[in-house]
């Protein structure tokens, strides 16, 4: 169950010094955890108290009707006690026992029973009559409350003797934890049962790095030292069989790598299976502006540590089966991009499912499915941003490398650049949420597919952010040029996040080659973990990640608040300022440079008009080489000699084409 909207998150690392020692001042008692504390514990007692008072007649029937049963079994065992019961049998068998001294020693039971029923019936009339008579002066000389107390306190007494142990009148408001209590021995256990050593053999035995200790007051953990010549894969094929052997679920097992030794490595035992609490939440609901400079929230790890990612310098692929929580995995750094008021974004989802509609209210250029509506047509809308972007990296990349270096030390693009609209150089992030249906677009896949790649591998260096999903990471089908363009966009991602997936092999596919040999398989997470993947790339350490929750209500209460933010700081743009995006007025140099091959330095005349006129028609479809080479040549561009395909014609060098898109961009900002 998701935890209510607005719930607090505490959660508290607890350091434990060397040998496993506990901190001095337990961390929930620390300055700045007592208000979470006491707030967790007053919420605690009011879950309690409202848990059980709307159970109050329930409580009440069980009571009364235990608390009959109770009076009777007591008035049952009364009477025993006083016939003395006990002794029957042992009469019985003097009498059947055949002995010539039975009769004596019958004969003196008997007395000695008679005796002990004559002193027990005169307690057993003493504790009746005091009992009478006591409830009859409570009865006619105490006060109701002092009446009423007395009796619900017997008859509760009553209740509890009367009830099967298994019977309990009240409900539990808490279920209480429970874990496996671990120790060096079940560790070794286990192993030796995954057949991972022999302790009958000096040279096959295990040891460990250290004593095990508590964790973050969660789980265990020890280093675990193999025998000599085993090796860590193979400890990563055997979880199975350790979790076994600690009598514990897979879930709650987590081995990481040792640096230091291919036969060592870390494990860390659960008490309970951590994956099964949700993370809560998204704390972007404060709606706060953020800084795509600092990393992003994403959610907790394992240990329920925060998990916060840099968005800055990398792009993302995360992929799923259907319903497992990718596409809310890729809205949340969405959300925390667009509460930046200095990031452009640009949103494409081609499932056209309501998940992203909301960004249109803060998204430079966005397109849903792959269907013509009024606002355009979706792939039209996706080839133009990428091209346009494509030319903007280029000029990105040429003029950071002319910025003063009191400006643009080393070149690179810094947050002052970045948020300074002279140099026209936000970041910009991009969400192509089911890319794989750009992979089957017919013909203008084969131009997007190479925009697609270009983008991957040059974007982040500038401030381009990509953030892909898909639900297809395996391919496109066949083995053709558009497969291995899927290929190579799928795999020039750097941080990768898997959730639930079929099969190991598609959970490489996500999270790259060997990621299951390290022995991370999102496979192997419950389907009925929602939200839950593998990340890996973001950190030297690759966490299972719960992933926090914003759902349809909170994105778009964060949209609304996101557009304040750049309707005040004057960056609200394209489609969500209203702009149409259709360009009336054709920029030629920028159109020319994107008709260039990755690997052609030079092309003719004709060949630049004839490429026009296929990729833009709408702007080219009458254009003639001559025609376009005045363009270019009125923008500062040469004609000049170009050998291609054994003939040499004149047409333009794509050097000087760049070259004059940058002279252009200078001066524009020079002039600003």
């Amino acid at each position: 169950m998701l935890p209510p909207k607005g719930a607090a998150d505490f959660t508290v690392t607890v350091p434990t010094g060397r040998d496993g020692r506990e901190p001095i001042i337990p961390a929930a008692y620390r300055p700045e955890n007592i208000k979470a504390t006491v707030r967790l514990a007053v919420q605690r007692a009011l879950h309690i108290a409202g848990f059980h008072a709307v159970r109050i007649p329930i409580y009440a029937a069980k009571t009364a009707f235990w608390g009959a049963v109770g009076g009777f079994r007591l008035i049952n065992r009364q009477l025993r006690w006083w016939w003395v019961t006990e002794q029957h049998g042992l009469r019985q068998q003097v009498a059947s026992s055949g002995d010539k001294d039975a009769a004596r020693v019958w004969f003196q039971l008997h007395r000695e029973v008679k005796v002990t029923r004559r002193w027990r019936g005169i307690v057993l009339a003493g504790q009746t009559l005091g009992a009478t008579v006591g409830g009859m002066m409570l009865w006619n000389m105490a006060p109701l409350w002092a009446t009423a107390t007395v009796g619900a306190v017997t008859l509760g007494g009553l209740a509890h003797f009367g009830r099967p142990i298994d019977r309990p009148i009240l409900s539990r408001a808490v279920i209480a934890p429970r874990f496996r209590k671990l120790s060096l021995d079940i560790v070794l256990r286990a192993y030796y049962a995954a057949g991972l050593g022999n302790p009958d053999k000096e040279h096959e035995r295990i040891d460990f790095g250290g004593q095990m200790a508590r964790d973050g007051g969660t789980g265990s953990s020890v280093i675990v030292n193999l025998p000599y010549g085993r090796t860590y894969s193979e400890v990563i094929r055997a979880k199975e069989r350790i979790a076994s052997g600690l009598d514990v679920s897979l879930s709650q097992v987590f081995i990481t790598r040792d640096p230091t030794s291919n036969r060592s490595h870390h494990l860390w035992i659960a008490d309970r299976d951590p994956l099964a609490t949700p993370a809560g939440r998204t704390p972007l609901l404060a709606c706060k502006p953020t800084d795509m400079w600092a990393p992003a929230p994403f959610g907790l790890d394992e240990r329920g540590r925060t998990v916060a990612v840099d968005m800055l310098w990398v792009s993302f692929l995360i992929g799923a089966q259907p319903r497992q929580g990718k596409t809310f995995s890729a809205r949340l750094l969405a959300l925390y991009a667009a509460l930046d008021p200095h990031v452009r974004l640009s949103i494409f989802d081609f499932k056209a499912s309501p998940d992203w509609r909301k960004f249109a209210l803060v998204a430079d250029r966005c397109a849903f499915g792959l269907i013509r509506t009024k606002a355009g047509d979706p792939v039209e809308i996706f080839r133009d941003t990428l091209r346009a972007v494509k030319t903007d990296v280029m000029d990105r990349n040429n003029r950071l490398s002319e910025l003063p270096t009191d400006i643009c030390p080393e070149g690179k693009l810094t947050r002052d650049i970045a948020r300074n609209p002279k140099y026209r150089m936000p970041v910009h992030l991009i969400v192509i949420d089911e890319f794989q249906e750009a992979y089957g677009l017919g013909e203008d896949s084969k131009e997007i597919a190479e925009l697609l790649k270009f983008l991957v591998k040059v974007g982040p260096s500038v401030g381009i952010i990509v953030i892909s999903s898909t639900q297809k990471p395996s391919g496109v089908g066949g083995a053709g040029p558009l497969n291995t363009a899927f290929n190579d966009y799928r795999d020039n991602h750097i941080v990768r996040f898997a959730l639930n997936t079929g099969s190991y092999q598609v959970s490489d596919k996500i999270l790259g080659d060997g990621a299951y040999s390290e022995g991370h398989d999102s496979s192997a997470l419950l389907s009925s973990y929602k939200g839950v993947g593998i990340l890996r790339g973001a950190f030297d350490h690759t966490p299972t990640v719960r992933t926090h929750l914003a759902d349809a209500e909170d994105a778009e209460k964060i949209l609304k608040a996101a557009r304040a933010l750049r309707e005040r700081a004057g960056t609200l743009s394209g489609m969500a300022a209203g702009e149409d995006i259709a360009r009336d007025v054709r920029d030629v140099l920028a159109d020319v440079r994107t008709v260039f091959g990755s690997s052609e330095t030079g092309l003719h005349w004709a060949t630049i008009a004839a490429r026009l006129a296929e990729r833009m028609p709408e702007h080219y479809a009458d254009a003639t080489a001559d025609a376009i080479s005045a363009q270019l040549r009125a923008l500062g561009v040469p004609s000049v000699d170009v050998k291609r395909d054994g003939t040499n014609l004149k047409g333009a060098k794509v050097a000087a084409i760049t070259t004059a898109i940058t002279r252009r961009a200078s001066g524009e900002v020079n002039g600003a």
